[in-house]
């Protein structure tokens, strides 16, 4: 009798575990951030893990990757499959991470960097940590993401358990909090964030001018990383900083990744000086005055890298292969008809 009265205990005790863990688990996805309205950046990594991982070129970096350039005109225009793991204010220990990450799944011919990120040599922001880092799948990548990122005041258990980060979140869960608790809706183009809207670059503040303007020891380091990773892997690495005329691109610092890049055998395109080979229009191909391209922008700047990925790296067209070619016929109609609601929602008809 009493064996079987320590065996129920035991049944009833794991059994309640079993109740408080899965509430808690679903407690922590409802009060967790969707960011699929408004703030829509926290949701870019997480999109990735949706695709067949099969592809030729992956961008990392910022808002400069995700919002420059279009994985649908490089398909359309250049038959290149080609996601971006692009994050806000994407740190370059997070993009390093990110390509430990997409290794582990797949090996593209050709990464392309956005070296924007040199700048900071520490984390600025932890809401900025957390968009690139909550929507990684749990790996040794993110925990060294994590362990990389966090400023004073964070602690990782938050991370393993963002409930402990969330948790007086109540007074701001809408409708969407709900909605989107276990499948939420893609805001990206294979990593692309799209803008139709127009606001002309004018009245650009002047720079000011800095103490020093070298890279700090912690982003060389990853920068060192990012090379040293893509060539023991065999994949070619592309450095890039794109055409946005602010925040500011100091030539002191274009001098130093002009340097690097020849010391390592790199490529390295500044977009910000070839904006007539490329055509970009100030005037009409920005949405937020000159910061980032809107689609008309980013379409030109991915017709411009997809004739060097083809011409100088030899990224061939995948056209023909019907699998692709089903996923990117999908990609393209959900392409266009964001574009005609944005037209629309914008006034631009």
């Amino acid at each position: 009798m009493e064996k079987k009265k320590k065996i129920k205990n035991r049944v009833i005790f794991i059994i309640s575990v079993i109740l408080i863990t899965a509430f808690l688990l679903l407690l922590q996805r409802l009060l967790v951030p969707k960011y699929v309205d408004g703030i829509v950046e926290g949701a870019f990594i997480e999109e990735y893990y949706r695709e067949d991982k099969d592809f030729n070129v992956v961008f990392l970096g910022d808002c400069e990757v995700y919002e420059n350039f279009s994985t649908v005109k490089l398909w359309d225009d250049y038959g290149i499959n080609s996601y971006i793991r692009g994050s806000a204010e994407q740190y370059i220990w997070q993009s390093y991470y990110l390509l430990e990450d997409t290794l582990y799944y797949e090996k593209p011919d050709v990464v392309v960097f956005n070296i924007q990120s040199l700048q900071f040599s520490e984390s600025q922001n932890e809401a900025y940590n957390r968009m690139s880092i909550e929507g990684m799948r749990w790996s040794p990548a993110k925990v060294g993401s994590i362990l990389a990122s966090m400023k004073e005041g964070e602690h990782f258990i938050e991370y393993v358990f963002p409930i402990l980060r969330y948790h007086t979140r109540w007074s701001e869960l809408t409708g969407d909090d709900f909605k989107y608790m276990f499948r939420k809706k893609p805001v990206t183009f294979n990593g692309y964030y799209m803008r139709v809207d127009v606001k002309p670059a004018e009245n650009i503040p002047n720079p000011r001018p800095l103490g020093d303007y070298s890279f700090g020891d912690n982003a060389w380091k990853y920068l060192d990383k990012i090379v040293e990773k893509c060539d023991r892997e065999g994949v070619e690495l592309l450095l890039i900083k794109a055409p946005s005329l602010y925040p500011y691109w100091y030539p002191e610092w274009d001098e130093q990744v002009v340097k690097y890049a020849e010391e390592h055998g790199l490529r390295y395109i500044n977009f910000l000086d070839h904006t007539d080979e490329i055509g970009i229009d100030y005037s009409k191909d920005t949405y937020d005055a000159g910061l980032h391209m809107n689609l008309s922008g980013a379409e030109k700047c991915s017709a411009y890298i997809g004739r060097i990925l083809r011409d100088e790296f030899g990224v061939e067209s995948r056209r023909g292969e019907e699998k692709l070619e089903k996923a990117w016929d999908a990609e393209r109609a959900a392409y266009n008809a964001e574009i005609e609601r944005q037209t629309e929602v914008y006034g631009l008809k």
